[in-house]
């Protein structure tokens, strides 16, 4: 479906949320959870008026394990578990924004990074702009003339230039870089011993992650070592951190149309 013209606001809700009820004085249990209730609510209002989209979504992780976990038991291992209270509350979240006119969605064993990858990713090949509403800095993948990401605390759309500032490499080799040197954020392993300057100066001397592995047998030391007995390592990593851009989700653009302004 053509998307010209559309400006999605993809919102990537527990990030969004989470990050809210950490930084929400604490009372009573109940009077924080209200609390970031409503701070949470108004930063979604003052997002929508900032992106000024004619479609929004807030996009929710399905229940886990997911395809990563299956791949890599410990994916994600060591996060700090959800407060209960939050997370029995979490339907609360759902009918604020819905409030707002902003929908909910999730699909089993689908973490929210995948399915606003895949929304994206559509509406930038219709001609439309995205808009992904996150800290995470995983996004930064999908950075293009058609996806911005939004650094909704610091008020900051980050581009190109932060992703090469920030990481050593552009959005297009980010994933081959936690390839090499692995995400202490997801837990993704990378190749034990490279860090992620090494595996920045490896790309922009090898162009890309089967680049940097084939040239493995001609480097020295212990650092051709790691790339050498690293390899599958590498590869399952890449997958690991690769956002998947192709879902079939089963729904139309329609359902996600602002019908007011917030």
């Amino acid at each position: 479906m053509p998307a010209m013209g559309v400006r999605f606001l993809i919102v990537d809700a527990l990030n969004l949320i989470r990050r809210v009820y950490a930084a929400t004085p604490e009372d009573t249990e109940a009077r924080h959870f209200d609390g970031a209730l409503s701070a949470t609510t108004q930063s979604l209002r003052r997002a929508l008026r900032d992106a000024a989209p004619t479609h929004a979504v807030s996009v929710f992780d399905g229940a886990e394990p997911t395809w990563r976990h299956a791949m890599y038991s410990d994916y994600k291992a060591g996060r700090t578990p959800m407060p209960e209270t939050l997370r029995a509350g979490l339907e609360q979240y759902r009918v604020a924004f819905e409030e707002l006119g902003v929908s909910s969605v999730s699909k089993p064993e689908l973490e929210a990074d995948d399915i606003a990858a895949t929304l994206a990713t559509k509406v930038a090949e219709s001609n439309g702009h995205a808009v992904i509403l996150s800290t995470d800095k995983v996004y930064c993948q999908l950075i293009s003339d058609g996806i911005t990401i939004r650094d909704h605390f610091l008020k900051q759309d980050l581009d190109r230039g932060y992703v090469v500032q920030k990481f050593g490499v552009g959005p297009e080799l980010l994933v081959d870089l936690w390839a090499l040197a692995g995400s202490a954020s997801t837990h993704i392993p990378g190749v034990a011993g490279i860090g992620a300057k090494t595996a920045a100066k490896l790309l922009e001397e090898h162009g890309e992650l089967e680049g940097v592995l084939e040239a493995a047998a001609t480097i020295g030391g212990k650092l051709g070592e790691r790339l050498r007995g690293g390899k599958e390592r590498a590869h399952m990593s890449r997958q690991l951190a690769r956002l998947r851009r192709d879902l079939e989700l089963g729904w139309n653009l329609k359902m996600f149309r602002l019908e007011t302004s917030s």
